[in-house]
């Protein structure tokens, strides 16, 4: 019998999670997303997991967590420890979606990079200009970026539109441009050992 699979993950990944899940057929996988704001209280971020797994978990033969670290600090591990959930490996959504070995070539080329994806070139303005307050207080724009030399856009589609927009949006923090196309490819694969039907039923 197929195993029932409930992926929590953060909503910043939804658009790729449903590729991703109609390119491998995986339909016994649900979704359910978070807020993608989380990610500028990432304190946050674990406590929010707990209720929503404390919610669900009855319902399904089993639980995946689609978040890295993302600057927990190791809180969110300790969670879901509690419950011998797996998430995705890595730090922070930038490694998967790069690959990890991708992430670390890019980050000794040049560690002051600030990492752009497809979602964050969608919503720069209300996640990073509204979220770090510098329509408020434009002066605080050498504070928050002065350690940085450049943009990265690790893209996960190809879209000329969001190439000018991450263009566009690295000119206003002042930094230079660097386009990066991974698609959708890292991410399946971190996926996949969770996820894919043959795992879900050897659990």
């Amino acid at each position: 019998m197929q195993a029932s699979i409930l992926v929590i993950a953060c909503g910043a990944i939804a658009r790729e999670l449903v590729r991703i899940k109609d390119m491998n057929q995986w339909n016994h996988i649900e979704f359910q997303c978070l807020p993608a704001e989380l990610h500028n209280t990432p304190d946050r971020i674990p406590a929010v997991v707990k209720t929503k797994i404390e919610s669900e978990i009855s319902r399904y033969d089993k639980v995946f967590v689609a978040y890295a670290d993302c600057g927990t600090g190791g809180m969110l591990d300790k969670v879901l420890d509690q419950y011998g959930i797996e998430r995705i490996s890595g730090a922070h959504c930038y490694e998967f979606y790069a690959g990890s070995y991708e992430f670390l070539r890019l980050a000794e080329e040049e560690p002051g990079s600030f990492y752009l994806t497809d979602f964050l070139v969608r919503h720069f303005d209300r996640l990073v200009i509204k979220g770090l307050g510098l329509d408020r207080q434009p002066q605080l724009m050498p504070v928050y970026f002065r350690n940085y030399k450049r943009v990265v856009y690790l893209a996960q589609t190809e879209s000329k539109e969001l190439q000018a927009m991450a263009r566009e949006q690295a000119d206003y923090l002042g930094l230079e441009y660097c386009y990066r196309f991974h698609g959708d490819g890292p991410l399946s694969l971190a996926l996949k050992p969770a996820l894919s039907r043959e795992q879900s039923c050897q659990n």
